[in-house]
């Protein structure tokens, strides 16, 4: 599976094409399903461009992505620095009005559990983030884990040879230890492109977009998330074929 990160935290100073507004949100939607992608993961915005859980927010978000490109699953991030941060967002998410088909979460923030268990009661998937082998070690480790959709396997901002080792100890800790969960394996920056061809080479999801990288397997400049999208299903193609 090809999983579409639109945005994340990037502004238009990063890349002027980076979608903010829900038309276009829903037209870059439709672009990456062109191009390959099976789901999505966005950030809404507010009217100022900032990330934002408020609930109209996010319906906004939903409602013209799910026009857009109908029965294609949309997840958004629950990242604690979304205003008005940590706890406090969880008013925000408690309100949803549209709900997201899943939610990444991630276990290096502290109220991890909680964020699970609010999205557990409200019936909406779960992709556990876990950055780094302390990460799975929580994961594995929580006394009431919560059924989950996907593991994503994040990879942070750091050259491709440390993070492929990282992310190959963190996925032998899961396989111990969550076997049979799906795992989504990516990268940040540096490190997104050789994540996506370890991904493709170990036959696991991944993901793509600008939220993770500004620029093509060459090192140009992406013109946009459709492009990202074509390179990585033409590497995740071809490592079928190696398979």
């Amino acid at each position: 599976m090809l999983q579409a990160c639109l945005n994340g935290g990037r502004a238009r100073q990063d890349a002027a094409r980076v979608p903010l507004t829900p038309d276009e949100l829903a037209s870059d939607a439709r672009a990456v399903r062109a191009a390959g992608a099976q789901t999505l993961h966005v950030h809404p915005r507010n009217a100022e461009g900032r990330e934002s859980l408020a609930p109209d927010d996010v319906a906004a978000a939903l409602d013209r992505i799910r026009e857009a490109v109908p029965g294609m699953p949309v997840g958004i991030g629950t990242g604690a620095w979304i205003a008005p941060g940590k706890r406090a967002r969880h008013a925000h998410i408690e309100r949803w009005t549209t709900l997201p088909d899943y939610v990444s979460i991630n276990l290096n923030e502290e109220d991890a559990p909680e964020v699970m268990d609010i999205m557990t009661a409200r019936g909406i998937g779960i992709e556990a983030g876990v950055w780094s082998v302390a990460d799975a070690e929580r994961l594995l480790s929580l006394p009431e884990r919560p059924a989950l959709l996907r593991i994503l396997v994040e990879m942070q901002d750091i050259a491709a040879e440390p993070a492929l080792a990282e992310a190959d100890e963190v996925i032998r800790l899961l396989g111990d230890g969550a076997a049979g969960t799906p795992i989504l394996l990516h990268g940040l920056d540096r490190s997104a492109w050789a994540c996506i061809a370890d991904a493709a080479a170990r036959g696991c999801d991944t993901r793509i977009g600008y939220e993770d990288v500004l620029v093509m397997p060459d090192g140009s400049p992406a013109p946009d998330n459709a492009a990202l999208v074509a390179a990585a299903a033409s590497i995740m193609a071809q490592g079928r074929l190696r398979a």
